[in-house]
């Protein structure tokens, strides 16, 4: 009977958030995963809960066109919802929880910044989670245990610089069907490596966006010494009132297939990696540097005009380059030590896609 009531619940809870479904308009346009932190022997001595050494903490973010709201991330018979690692999830075992309900200025105690979590937009209470590369750099809460403080330039901007949180008004956070799957995520250390949902969601009821005109959104954070994989079904609201349904796989109806909804971590250590709707993925490191960035890209098509331009504040264009398609995986070196340091802007145009990325020099 439990398991009748939660399906016909998931569908009311569907209904709710689905006045119609509108003409696909294409409102996602990209799978952000950033790598947060890479944990070391330090970290896993002071940590509350187990944490492996070498363990990293993968963001997923989802990038939705300006005017679109993040609904739900879902699971059903025909498209399976799973987080999965080789190895177990990290659970603090202070202050953590199934979804970040942690005050900023507890998160700077031990492991607490590094617990496993779902979220519809926030790091801890108050706070958006951001790509370090958008922190505003203000109100970086340096952790109080003298831990966390590892400057793995694979991992992008060091904790201590930028941490990842701006203040803001998160989407409120629920869940329907989940509660004992979820249970993978919370304050016991190691409690297991999957979770996997056929007829449940975590959701916002009122739409989340993000904290800015880009809207990118933090949806989940996930700490394992394993490799990560996932697969996602999402659903949008539309600035119309309408949604659109995005599925890894099977796409049925009016869905919407985006493969790199399914994702697998590598054994390349990259900070960030930016999975456009034409499949390419585009990633820049280390950052922030001392002048010499690294493009890689998978994926590229001959066919079409791909360059990158480097600008600076201003607008200024610096630098400009054609990127070779028929390639299938395209690196490219960029060297920007002649400038001085600040920040600037890399537009990556790629299979008609375009993608902007901060560079910090320092």
């Amino acid at each position: 009977m439990k398991t009748i009531f939660t399906r016909q619940f998931l569908v009311g809870i569907i209904f709710i958030l689905t006045p119609f479904l509108s003409n696909a308009q294409n409102g996602l346009d990209s799978l952000i995963v950033e790598k947060y932190y890479i944990s070391n022997a330090v970290d896993s001595a002071t940590s509350v809960g187990k944490l492996p050494s070498n363990s990293v903490t993968y963001r997923i973010f989802i990038d939705m066109k300006q005017g679109y709201t993040f609904q739900m991330a879902y699971g059903n018979a025909t498209h399976p919802l799973e987080i999965k690692t080789t190895t177990s999830f990290f659970n603090n075992e202070d202050r953590g929880a199934t979804n970040p309900t942690f005050s900023k200025a507890q998160a700077k105690f031990n492991t607490v910044m590094l617990d496993t979590w779902l979220t519809a937009g926030a790091a801890c209470v108050g706070n958006y989670g951001v790509l370090k590369s958008e922190d505003d750099g203000a109100l970086t809460e340096v952790n109080a245990d003298g831990i966390l403080q590892n400057a793995n330039p694979l991992a992008g901007i060091p904790l201590t610089q930028q941490d990842g949180m701006l203040a803001g008004t998160p989407g409120a956070f629920g869940t329907i069907g989940i509660d004992a799957e979820i249970t993978v995520f919370d304050a016991t250390s190691q409690l297991g490596n999957s979770f996997t949902t056929t007829n449940g969601a975590w959701y916002c009821l009122a739409g989340a966006v993000g904290p800015d005109t880009t809207n990118k959104l933090l949806i989940a954070q996930i700490t394992t010494n394993g490799q990560l994989s996932f697969k996602l079904n999402i659903q949008l609201g539309t600035p119309t009132g309408g949604t659109e349904q995005y599925v890894a796989e099977n796409p049925t109806g009016a869905e919407i297939q985006r493969n790199w909804l399914a994702f697998t971590s590598d054994p390349i250590n990259i900070g960030v990696k930016e999975i456009t709707k034409n499949n390419s993925t585009i990633s820049v490191y280390p950052n922030p540097s001392n002048g010499f960035f690294t493009l890689d890209i998978s994926g590229t098509n001959q066919a079409l005009d791909n360059y990158y331009t480097v600008y600076n504040m201003l607008g200024t264009t610096l630098l400009e380059k054609k990127i070779y398609g028929g390639i299938e995986n395209y690196k490219e070196n960029i060297d920007l030590t002649s400038l001085t340091n600040g920040i600037y802007f890399l537009e990556v145009s790629c299979n008609g896609e375009k993608t902007t990325h901060k560079l910090v020099k320092n």
